[in-house]
């Protein structure tokens, strides 16, 4: 009887990411192989990268060499974003044998059987790397897998992005807008509720943009729409969406299912015209702030998060408070915040006046104590109240066994005594600490 190979993977990045990455898995898993522990030795170590920051590009490199370290037998494979931009400084790291891109990934367990049979130790790095600029359809990687929770799963229905704005590199890693047909993806969120999920999130590089590639010339609103009348699917989340996508027709869709989460990730990216306009992101601070008021009217108890980015090229200290001021009066339940970063290829880098690193961490530190002192101003609003939590998972917190979910608007939920994961039960929420509201 053969040994049964044996495939661990790591995952940096978004959700559209992680997704693919437990997909990538369910791939290998049906091919007859084990999965393992990334700190484990295994047979085969695959570094699912990231490359939206430099950050992002250190992290991938750092763990594609401490996979070498775990087992220097090993074949180490480098695949997404990362992969894709930078196939030439990857082929570089010693120790890296596969180099396979985003829009290659679908055929990579035969890519890599196939290497393991026909190479040799010392050949050439394998590089399965497309032209993701003519990409034109939408590649599924696998429908259910196993390795997600049956509680929440995510739901890829589109890629690509082809929006361009000044700083981001995504669009090139990418590529163009391909959407999902709705037929496929209705079948996914049917099969993902007949597995047990209680909610789905719907993702993707430029999820607003879904259909817009389609000759039906489907909508993401209506899309949504289809999917909020499955039967038995209890909650329906929406991924981040662009500001100017956040239509009239969605709010109506969302208005009229209530199993649809009010919940909106609209990214803001910079709270100051001049630089939203260098960002070349399209909308202005009076555009955004028309369109919070107009969801917080249609639609009760919503929580709105988003992105805000500080040190963008040219953004002075006056620039900065006053987007500050902006984040501040648009009360967001949360705030990712993150510095710039150059990307290579992108129009930012060769923008007059870029910000020092030592602004960009002080401005980001301001940020993040707003960011704080915001998400708990709108938890603290739920104390008292009763409110449905879907049970996740379990943490060790205050010296005790804690279950973990989330509120339909996302507020995360910890509450002490026996639960039972997957299910949605109505508590009372009593405090907040910790990032958490406790029942």
């Amino acid at each position: 009887m053969p040994v049964q190979k044996t495939v661990a993977l790591y995952t940096l990045g978004c959700k559209v990411n992680q997704e693919e990455g437990a997909a990538i898995l369910g791939l290998f898993e049906t091919a007859g192989w084990q999965v393992a522990d990334f700190e484990d030795k295994a047979d085969l170590y695959i570094i699912n990268t990231c490359t939206v920051t430099h950050l992002a590009d250190r992290k991938s490199r750092q763990m594609l060499r401490r996979a070498r370290r775990n087992n220097p037998n090993a074949i180490v494979l480098a695949t997404g974003c990362y992969a894709q931009v930078a196939k030439e400084k990857i082929a570089q790291i010693e120790g890296v044998n596969m180099i396979i891109g985003t829009d290659d990934r679908a055929n990579i367990v035969n890519l890599v059987e196939n290497y393991l049979h026909e190479c040799k130790n010392g050949q050439k790095t394998f590089m399965q790397v497309s032209d993701v600029a003519k990409a034109t359809e939408f590649v599924a990687i696998n429908t259910v897998n196993p390795h997600q929770s049956r509680t929440r799963a995510n739901l890829k229905i589109e890629d690509g992005c082809n929006q361009f704005c000044s700083y981001c590199i995504i669009p090139y890693a990418r590529g163009p807008v391909r959407s999902n047909p709705p037929e496929q993806v209705l079948l996914q969120a049917q099969a993902l509720v007949k597995e047990g999920f209680k909610e789905i999130v719907l993702t993707g590089i430029h999820t607003g943009a879904y259909g817009t590639d389609l000759a039906d010339k489907v909508n993401f609103a209506g899309l949504v729409k289809r999917l909020a009348c499955i039967e038995g699917l209890e909650r329906l989340r929406l991924g981040s969406i662009e500001p100017l996508e956040v239509t009239d027709e969605l709010l109506k869709v969302v208005q009229g299912h209530t199993n649809i989460c009010p919940h909106f990730h609209i990214p803001l990216q910079a709270g100051q015209d001049d630089i939203l306009k260098a960002m070349r992101r399209n909308y202005t601070t009076a555009y955004y702030r028309s369109l919070l008021t107009k969801i917080r009217y249609i639609i009760p108890n919503v929580a709105i998060t988003t992105d805000i980015m500080v040190g963008f090229p040219g953004e002075t200290e006056a620039m900065f408070q006053s987007g500050l001021a902006f984040a501040k009066e648009m009360a967001f339940a949360k705030m990712h915040v993150f510095p710039y970063s150059v990307r290579e290829g992108t129009l930012a880098v060769s923008l007059p006046n870029q910000v020092g690193t030592k602004q960009k961490t002080a401005r980001a530190a301001a940020l993040g104590s707003l960011a704080i002192a915001s998400e708990k101003a709108f938890a603290e609003n739920y104390i008292g109240q009763t409110i449905k939590v879907l049970w996740e998972q379990t943490e060790k917190k205050q010296g005790g066994l804690y279950y973990v979910g989330h509120t339909p608007n996302y507020l995360p939920v910890a509450v002490c005594g026996e639960h039972k994961l997957g299910t949605i039960e109505e508590v009372m929420l009593k405090s907040w600490q910790d990032g958490y509201l406790y029942a």
